[in-house]
């Protein structure tokens, strides 16, 4: 932006972990009044860039520059005098403390040394107003839906009343509903003059709300320009530096087989009374607004919360699983939405977590087999293309990665049912279409595939059925031509006829 001063900038950063570059000369300005996009695969260093702006890491090499002005050791606190402030995608709320308390963590007020909290209740109620927060603020953020407490999240960036806000994934986890919320907060921000970073994998997003790209490839900057005229495939082809084939596979002819799940009047959670059935070969899709039932069906099917059914079948079997290790050996098995904190060891290598499920299986005599278990996990690594040495933490992998190896720990048990609750949630571009591919081929290896997605685009091109739920009803099935997002969002609004 000609004659402005950027609010916030990385003059030629370079960052390594362990001799390995991550950031190589990246510049980067924010400016006041712009929404400006920050896109690249996972593994292309945006999250190294984001803890480099917010004081969270110091640079190698290269300047982190407020208001023109450099800064020697930016630190989180010197970061949030400034006024940035971080909405980062895995979310850190204390979930034992009430909406009120998590907003204001760090900047209570206080009266005779202890925290007020009139007065915490009166400043957090405008920025909850702004994101649509009704919930009454003493609640406790446990209590919240996932999509729920990324609203908190937001609020609580928003609470400082920020000159530059960073927002990462913001979206994954919200329901359309939220999503719109959120673009509105965003606009007036903007207008306010708050300088924005956006990291989204949601493309179309970013070219409704941003107006400037810098897109990062292995730690370089590939492009930084304006956004006008580029459409999705541009970006896509900004992002990879090539072409790319369609995202989504071809659909095969569809030709399921035997029933896998049948289910009559299941109650679990917030579904009351839901009854479908699904084959083998199939992927079933579970849509509907965020929180609505859709995990809680999952672990219902999954035997991971109480739930009961008038008629259950699980490959010809009576009943529900009942407990976790009865759906494990029933073939059952199931990818949670948060891969880091319920779907894998974080400190844990690849080749620990890859074959954590298999461990008995693979064990000789009470001894563990290590050239077994070294063959298993390199035959997994090359068949999921898992980038990097398998012997490095889960921890240190790229969102695509972390979530190719939460899939990868289930394929020596040789499923037929795969529960995936938004596998593709905070994915680049190529992984989503390594995933989807890989779903295709279950499904046309005689598997069951139930996906639950916030991702609607998602349930369109790759489900051969999608159920969709509202308020833990059944609101629609739809098949064939009758899957569309408006089909899918309409239902789950309540406005298709038909619906509950």
């Amino acid at each position: 932006m000609e004659g402005a001063t950027p609010l916030l900038e990385a003059r030629q950063v370079f960052r390594s972990f362990f001799g390995n570059p991550v950031l190589e000369g990246v510049d980067i300005a924010l400016f006041p009044g712009r929404v400006h996009a920050l896109l690249g695969e996972n593994g292309a260093g945006k999250s190294t860039l984001i803890n480099l702006l917010s004081g969270a890491l110091e640079p190698d090499a290269g300047t982190i520059a407020i208001d023109g002005a450099p800064v020697a050791h930016l630190t989180p606190a010197a970061a949030r005098a400034a006024g940035i402030a971080v909405v980062q995608q895995e979310l850190s709320l204390a979930g034992d403390l009430s909406i009120a308390e998590n907003i204001g963590l760090g900047a209570y007020p206080r009266r005779f040394g202890l925290i007020d909290y009139a007065a915490l209740h009166a400043g957090v109620a405008r920025v909850c107003a702004m994101v649509g927060l009704t919930e009454a603020p003493d609640t406790p953020v446990a209590d919240l839906a996932l999509g729920r407490r990324q609203m908190v999240e937001i609020a609580k960036a928003l609470y400082r009343n920020p000159r530059v806000l960073i927002l990462d994934e913001p979206t994954s986890s919200l329901s359309a509903h939220e999503a719109g919320i959120l673009a509105r907060v965003i606009a007036t921000l903007r207008d306010r003059g708050v300088a924005l970073l956006y990291i989204s994998h949601r493309l179309n997003e970013v070219r409704a709300l941003c107006s400037h790209v810098t897109v990062l490839k292995d730690g370089v900057v590939t492009a930084d320009q304006s956004l006008a005229g580029i459409d999705g495939r541009g970006l896509v082809k900004l992002m990879v530096g090539r072409e790319t084939g369609e995202l989504f596979p071809p659909r095969l002819p569809a030709a399921p087989g035997p029933v896998r799940i049948s289910v009559e009047d299941l109650s679990v959670g917030l579904v009351r009374e839901a009854t479908f059935s699904a084959r083998a070969g199939e992927i079933v899709g579970i849509g509907g607004l965020v929180g609505q039932g859709q995990e809680d069906l999952l672990l219902g099917l999954y035997g991971a919360a109480a739930a009961r059914a008038g008629r259950a079948e699980f490959d010809g079997r009576p009943g529900l699983p009942g407990t976790v290790a009865a759906a494990n050996a029933a073939g059952i098995v199931y990818v949670p939405a948060d891969r880091k904190r319920e779907g894998l060891v974080l400190p844990h290598s690849i080749a620990s977590n890859i074959v954590l499920p298999s461990l008995g299986r693979l064990a000789r005599g009470g001894f563990r087999e290590r050239r077994a278990e070294g063959g298993l996990v390199a035959e997994l690594a090359r068949r999921l293309s898992i980038k990097g040495d398998v012997a490095r933490p889960v921890q240190a992998l790229s969102g695509g990665n972390q979530q190719k190896v939460a899939l990868a720990k289930w394929l020596p048990l040789d499923p037929g049912v795969f529960l995936l609750n938004d596998p593709t949630r905070g994915v680049d571009i190529e992984t989503k279409r390594e995933i989807y591919l890989m779903l295709r081929s279950f499904a046309a290896e005689g598997r069951l595939v139930v996906l639950a997605s916030s991702d609607t685009p998602e349930l369109v091109n790759l489900c051969d059925r999608v159920v969709v739920l509202r308020e833990g009803r059944i609101a629609a099935e739809l098949t064939g031509g009758e899957i569309t997002e408006e089909a899918i969002v309409g239902a789950a609004m309540g406005v298709r006829e038909g619906a509950l």
